[in-house]
């Protein structure tokens, strides 16, 4: 009713001002007239004003003033008969006029009130440009026309919809994943600058969708669809050739319930990736052919890739190239011998430089040729047989050497012998396999007497090369001889159980009449009897053949007091048939090891133990333990026991306290154990020749743990403690506090609080942190002088415990931030009669002291040096 009210008298200022035009003569009633509708226009439409009241649109929240350019935004979409703006016009401005793109939206009534009387759309007009002029009764125009500009604000009223109702596309199987192959766009007539237009793309639906897994991605702002890494793997146009996606899109950031949506069917199909390894490459070694040659081919899915080759080896040189079309080239001729196979990357990159898909392996197998002559093992081989070797025994293998592929032709070599020297007794006394190489006796047995060295030329030839190598044969004695002992008795050795171990006991020999300096003349020594645990050695002379019998680990009485020991004497080339060895290679001998008086031996070499350091004096807290080699008795004695905190008990070890520990004296209490030896002197003297008791040290060490046994205190001395006298303020000292017990993680937990009750009404006191707290006044109303503040501190320990420090505090006048103190004086400070009468003394003293020094000078003058005056002047002083 409000506004069709106000609608009802807005025609009428319009009607009078074209009556007054026409009549012009009646211009002062008219404007009378005219105000009057003015004021009963305003009075009417007191709703639309507080309407706009409440909106306030105003650039400078005002809902009216004067004119001038000013800028509205209007949601589009309201109801219409909204006020916008009243404008108040100066004199002799009775009216207003509105031009400019009002679309028929916005009116300006003749008192000013600028409103729009249909809803706005900013689809329709985002920005409208008005003028707005004030005219006076004769409709002329008296200021103006002035910009008033209406930005139009958007509200969510249009949905987002796709460019297509059905997309296509395509992608290769093995694609790079995130890397899109295709898009869908969708547009939104709202503003892109607010959430009305932000758009959220979403594939909502796969199919198919193999095991619950997405192939597919989309970037939920530019709508591109990749592959994922699943998809990337498994896609596969054997299988599935085709995939259908539903995709949706949401304006408001997709982040409201009332948004709005959209979607499209996207289809796809999935090619085969032609971006394949491919297959192993053989290269000829040695190619005589012109480089460059192109050995194989990659290609990308599509045209415009940037290939180039990776290593996987540290290669000096890459001896392979790519050009721009995927061909791959070998760049120079391959030694196999050198270098047998290749192994790198073929890389396919963007126009950006960024990898479009996983490297391909290229591999490169170089190809033998038969470039390589065999070789010898070596200039000559040697080889041995023995006499009286059977034939058809074998001599040994001759292996030559072919650097071409094995397992091939080229390296298959053949054997034959083309020379023998001597050829005595006849020639053909050996053969050799024609592929193994094994050498044989062909023609009779080999006398050592006769012929003892043979000299073959054995030819070594694959299908297009041949080498001549040298082999020698020697004839060597068979071992039909055993080893002899010079005796079979070695006898007695008494050593003692401390001999050092390395040390030589006893030389052994035997003798063997077999050819010198071979296999069957050697002579190795073992013993087999008397010594299991393996104390002794035998080390031989290769040049005598003699025996060193050594010491390897230390002799021990305890254990064993006599070895019977009985040695082997034998040959590392196996005996002829039917011959065997006998006692004649043995030989025996008797060690008899003596007992030395050994220290005890301690179980450890440091005792450690923990034990909280207010346990009751004579508590045990730990146990040494120590035993004899001779099994006598063990006294133990504790050394270092600086503190005289522990004892020891002389026969079980047992360690006791024997007064108050102390962790804050000590945390770590060290001593020495020492283990001695006790037993019957008569004991000692028959079984080991007498001698003094043998003793060892070990070490224990004893950990105290903390308990609270400290109160706090303060952690200094707090002499110089002041306030600035008179105050003006509540003053505050900081102090520290501290306790001798181990300190809590992470910081003490102190507290505080004053004693006495007067205290209480003069100060305060409370913690800073864990080591810190200050005492702050609570009025300003002190004397001037000295003040003793008793605090308590509880350390809230277990238990806790207290203490109670008294803290000075002067209250003096300051002087540039420092306590000033008149002098005066001071007690046990003399005055200056007492200063006159010291100084005086004093004088008389040293004159006294000189004139005596000068006498006993006078007295020994021609007597005495220098130095015995200098003495004689200082004797006084000494008396």
């Amino acid at each position: 009713m409000a506004h069709a009210h106000c609608k009802a008298h807005k025609k009428k200022p319009t009607k009078g001002r074209g009556e007054e035009e026409e009549r012009g003569s009646e211009v002062s009633e008219e404007v009378s007239i005219q105000k009057t509708t003015m004021m009963r226009a305003q009075l009417h439409c007191l709703c639309l004003l507080t309407l706009y009241l409440t909106a306030g649109y105003g650039q400078e929240r005002k809902f009216s003033g004067p004119l001038k350019p000013m800028t509205f935004s209007i949601f589009e979409g309201q109801e219409p008969s909204q006020v916008i703006f009243q404008f108040k016009a100066s004199p002799p401005a009775v009216t207003f006029k509105l031009t400019g793109e009002t679309d028929g939206i916005f009116q300006i009534q003749p008192d000013g009130l600028l409103y729009h009387n249909k809803a706005l759309d900013r689809e329709t007009r985002a920005v409208h440009k008005l003028q707005v002029s004030t005219l006076d009764v004769y409709g002329a125009t008296v200021e103006g026309p002035v910009p008033i500009t209406i930005e139009v604000k958007d509200i969510n009223d249009n949905r987002p919809t796709f460019l297509q109702p059905n997309y296509e596309g395509s992608v290769r199987q093995n694609s790079r994943p995130g890397k899109p192959f295709m898009y869908v766009n969708a547009t939104d007539l709202d503003d892109p600058t607010t959430p009305n237009g932000q758009l959220i793309y979403e594939i909502i639906i796969q199919l198919p969708k193999i095991n619950d897994v997405m192939y597919f991605q989309i970037n939920n702002k530019t709508g591109a669809i990749s592959l994922t890494l699943e998809g990337s793997r498994e896609l596969d146009p054997i299988k599935n050739p085709s995939y259908r996606l539903v995709v949706s899109v949401k304006d408001m950031g997709g982040q409201n319930d009332h948004s709005f949506s959209d979607s499209t069917s996207v289809n796809i199909m999935v090619k085969e990736n032609i971006w394949k390894a491919p297959e192993p490459v053989e290269i000829v070694e040695n190619s005589t052919d012109p480089h460059p040659i192109k050995i194989t081919q990659v290609q990308w899915n599509e045209p415009g890739a940037q290939y180039s080759l990776g290593e996987k080896e540290k290669l000096s040189t890459l001896p392979f190239s790519i050009d721009q079309e995927g061909g791959i080239y070998v760049t120079q001729p391959l030694d196999r011998e050198e270098k047998d196979s290749y192994v790198f990357y073929a890389v396919a990159k963007d126009e950006m430089g960024k990898p479009l898909a996983f490297p391909l392996e290229i591999r490169v197998k170089v190809k033998d040729i038969n470039d390589n002559p065999p070789t010898c093992p070596s200039a000559v081989t040697v080889f041995e047989v023995q006499e009286n070797e059977d034939i058809g025994s074998n001599i040994g293998t001759f292996i030559g050497h072919d650097m071409d592929e094995e397992n091939t032709a080229n390296s298959v070599l053949v054997y034959k012998i083309v020379d023998q020297i001597p050829k005595l007794p006849k020639e053909g006394l050996f053969l050799v396999q024609t592929y193994s190489g094994v050498v044989q006796l062909a023609g009779q047995s080999l006398k050592k007497q006769d012929t003892p060295q043979y000299n073959l030329t054995i030819e070594v030839s694959d299908k297009d090369f041949k080498t001549l190598c040298h082999v020698e044969i020697n004839v060597i004695d068979i071992n039909d001889q055993i080893p002899i002992f010079e005796k079979s008795d070695y006898g007695n050795l008494t050593l003692a159980e401390d001999t050092a171990v390395g040390s030589t006991i006893l030389t052994i020999r035997a003798t063997d009449t077999d050819e010198p300096f071979t296999g069957s003349s050697k002579i190795l020594y073992r013993i087999i009897q008397g010594d299991s645990e393996g104390r002794l050695g035998i080390d031989t002379d290769p040049h005598t053949n003699a025996g060193y019998v050594i010491i390897k680990k230390p002799l021990d009485f305890e254990t064993v007091a006599v070895h019977n020991i009985v040695f082997q004497a034998e040959n590392p080339e196996p005996l002829v048939s039917g011959v065997n060895y006998n006692t004649s290679s043995s030989a025996k001998f008797k060690l008899i090891v003596t007992d030395v008086n050994e220290a005890p031996q301690f179980s450890q070499r440091i005792y450690q133990a923990k034990v909280r350091e207010d346990v009751a004096v004579g508590t045990k807290v730990g146990n040494v333990t120590a035993k004899d080699p001779e099994n006598l008795d063990i006294s133990y004695s504790l050394r270092d026991n600086t503190r005289g905190w522990l004892k020891i008990d002389p026969a079980t070890g047992e360690i006791f306290t024997t007064a108050p520990l102390d962790r804050e004296a000590e945390s770590l209490y060290r001593v020495q154990v020492m283990a001695t030896e006790v037993g019957e002197k008569e004991k000692r003297s028959k079984l080991l020749g007498g001698g003094s008791s043998q003793s060892s040290i070990a070490s224990f060490h004893l950990t105290l743990l903390d308990v609270n046994d400290n109160p706090p205190r303060l952690a200094k001395e707090y002499t110089g403690l002041f306030l600035c006298h008179p105050l003006h303020q509540e003053g505050t000292l900081i102090f520290e506090v501290t306790d001798d017990d181990q300190r809590s993680f992470p910081s003490p937990h102190f507290s505080y609080s004053l004693v006495s009750e007067s205290s209480r009404n003069d100060w305060e006191v409370s913690r800073v942190n864990g080591t810190h707290a200050k005492l702050s006044t609570k009025h300003t109303n002190f004397e001037e002088g000295l003040y003793s503040v008793p605090i308590r501190i509880n350390d809230g320990g277990r238990p806790p415990l207290e203490g109670v420090v008294s803290l000075p505090v002067t209250f003096c006048t300051c002087v540039e931030g420092h306590c000033f103190q008149p002098a005066g004086h001071q007690p046990g400070m003399p005055t200056v009669g007492m200063a006159v009468g010291i100084l005086l003394t004093t004088f008389l003293v040293i004159g006294i002291i000189l004139a005596v020094v000068f006498i006993r000078i006078k007295k020994n003058e021609g007597k005495d040096t220098v130095e015995s005056a200098q003495a004689s002047e200082a004797q006084p002083l000494r008396n």
